[in-house]
């Protein structure tokens, strides 16, 4: 490759001075170049015979085969006529001063193209005429400088080459001197074939150029020219702004700084007054506070329980013809069954009005289902309310001494309380109400006692467990005046409020709900309430029989005056607890009854009967 540069001569084509008068000598052979022919007359002798050809190398270069050593006769002067030369020796033309003359030679061709000259012999002798007419033969006149000009090698002749493109460039400015790191390469040259040694070429057209790339890549180089006048243009080959466009554009940047500075400005003195003015100027007292605390509690945790159960619970506003109350209930299903406490919707009696407010704060209408008495609950009816979200029900039987619970209620009309304590004791056998005098409106419950404060307005709300699940229903409390029903003064809590257990309130719960009506399990017998001894005496007398005919305590055996002590191990001190113990039953359950007869104990069972609670 010749890398789009100037082709140069090569040593070996270039012609090398000689001595004038001494050139080589010694016999030359098997020269063959492109455009030798055998049928030109450069290679014929004048005598019409053949010159051996030449080898010819397809690169364009020629190298002659290394020369044997060849010896020139004594008394050999000048160079021998074509025709006294034997075959295969040295026949030699005639020589240019300074020249060494080409011929063949002993050795064998060489494939190369270079020429190898031999070591230079003696000096050849004679004068430029006397070799011109050698060459032209004896009889020929030839002028001197024709023989000279034709005796010079192919190479010596004056052959119009390809100019270059362009000069080069002493100062090796780019893309003319060596290329620069960006520039592109120059336009490729294919150079002309070298004519053979000893021939001359006819002189024709310079050959074209070889075209360039036709898109060449966009490069700032090739926007540069070197030669021409200096403009304003930048290595990137952009033109560089005039003066009044670097105003505008110094113009444009202090504009939009400006804005910027004024939005930036805005933003900070906003921040900076609020903080101001949420914490005070300079100089003002701060005190420490604790950072936002993720809003989500422990699902056992106070606040988890009431968060599960408040949706379910629901404020009753109750009022009669002649009094009204508030208390709480719980939603029992779907369709709109929600329990609360007999003396709750009591006042409301068969013309009264009862409204049912959700702890979301919508209010309902709501219908009394049925009520029973004996056990102080009753059940309720909404209707059109969607969404309801039903309580889940314990397990009472379960329930142990120091559990802790959660209640919930509206005491004085605060709706949607929550407070909280253990189970202190369970089956505490108490009695509320007894109003009327006549013991119809006289509760007994076997409660679960506990320390959560329950104050009037709680009655009919639910006592949770740590699983958010009811285990009993909020009915009665112990105030510091004596008494014992919620709605009997307005003494608050001292620590004694007492629940229905769930289990007894879900059977009654059900029965109301299908029915309309509670049984109470029953022994068939009148008790004496005005015994004051230990236990449950048995009436000795009354308006009715003290134990019923056909009934199960007559079956079991129990007759009048027996005082019976225990209730399936149980002790028992009076005719409530005794009335107590035994509702905290089914009907259909079997007892074991322990009773004094006489001075005599005796065990007896029986199976409970069933009555219809008022």
């Amino acid at each position: 490759m010749n890398e789009g540069k100037p082709t140069k001569a090569k040593w070996w084509s270039r012609p090398r001075p000689v001595t004038p008068g001494v050139g080589a000598v010694g016999p030359v052979e098997g020269i063959r170049g492109p455009e030798a022919d055998c049928d030109s007359a450069a290679n014929h002798h004048s005598d019409g015979g053949h010159q051996p050809e030449r080898a010819y190398k397809s690169d364009g270069d020629y190298e002659l085969d290394r020369p044997a050593t060849a010896t020139a006769p004594p008394g050999a002067t000048g160079a021998a006529s074509s025709d006294a030369a034997p075959s295969g020796t040295a026949t030699s033309a005639a020589v240019a001063p300074g020249v060494a003359p080409p011929g063949p030679g002993a050795g064998s061709g060489v494939g190369g193209g270079d020429f190898e000259l031999e070591r230079p012999a003696a000096a050849l002798q004679g004068s430029v005429p006397q070799a011109a007419e050698e060459v032209g033969g004896p009889s020929d006149a030839v002028p001197a400088s024709r023989a000279l000009v034709a005796a010079l090698p192919a190479q010596q002749t004056p052959v119009d080459r390809p100019r270059p493109l362009h000069d080069p460039d002493p100062y090796s400015t780019p893309p003319y001197g060596e290329p620069g790191p960006w520039a592109p390469a120059p336009p490729v040259q294919h150079p002309a074939a070298t004519p053979a040694h000893g021939t001359a070429v006819a002189p024709g057209p310079p050959p074209a150029p070889y075209p360039s790339n036709p898109h060449p890549a966009p490069t700032p180089w090739q926007n540069y020219d070197p030669w021409a006048a200096p403009g304003p243009l930048q290595q990137n080959g952009a033109a560089v702004e005039t003066r009044t466009q670097r105003r505008k554009r110094a113009r444009k940047a202090l504009v939009l700084g400006a804005v910027v500075l004024a939005v930036v400005s805005g933003g900070v003195g906003g921040a900076v007054g609020a903080y101001l003015e949420r914490n005070g100027g300079v100089g003002d007292i701060t005190l420490p506070q604790a950072a936002k605390e993720a809003p989500g509690r422990a699902a056992d945790s106070v606040a988890g329980i009431a968060a599960r159960a408040l949706p379910s619970v629901v404020t009753l506003h109750v009022r009669g013809s002649s009094e009204e109350d508030t208390g709480t209930g719980f939603v029992l299903d779907t369709r709109g069954h929600i329990l609360t406490n007999n003396h709750v919707v009591q006042p409301a009696g068969s013309g009264g009005e009862i409204t049912v407010t959700f702890s979301g704060g919508e209010s309902a209408k709501a219908t009394v289902v049925g009520h029973d008495s004996g056990y102080d609950l009753a059940v309720v009816e909404v209707s059109g309310v969607h969404g309801l979200r039903p309580m889940a029900l314990g397990n009472s039987d379960g329930v142990q001494v120091g559990d802790p619970v959660v209640a919930i209620g509206a005491p004085f009309d605060l709706a949607n309380t929550v407070t909280s304590g253990i189970i202190s004791a369970k089956e505490r056998p108490i009695t509320a109400g007894g109003e009327k005098g006549d013991g119809s409106d006289v509760s007994y419950v076997d409660a679960l006692q506990t320390d959560a404060p329950i104050n009037p307005g709680n009655s009919g709300g639910p006592l949770l467990d740590t699983r958010a699940r009811v285990i009993g229903i909020n009915s009665a409390i112990r105030s510091a005046d004596g008494g014992t029903d919620l709605q009997g003064g307005q003494a608050g809590s001292i620590g004694l409020g007492f629940a229905i257990p769930v289990n007894q309130a879900k059977r009654v719960a059900e029965e109301l709900i299908n029915t309309g009506r509670a049984t109470h399990p029953v022994i068939g017998v009148m008790l004496d309430m005005d015994y004051t001894g230990d236990g449950a005496r048995v009436g000795t007398k009354g308006g009715g029989a003290p134990v019923t005919a056909g009934g199960p305590g007559a079956k079991a055996g129990i007759k009048a005056g027996d005082v019976i002590t225990e209730v399936d191990g149980q002790r028992v001190h009076s005719g409530e607890e005794l009335i107590v113990k035994t509702r905290a039953h089914r009907p259909g359950d079997r007892l074991r009854l322990t009773l004094r007869r006489g001075g005599s104990q005796r065990t007896l069972t029986l199976v409970l009967g069933s009555a219809s609670g008022g």
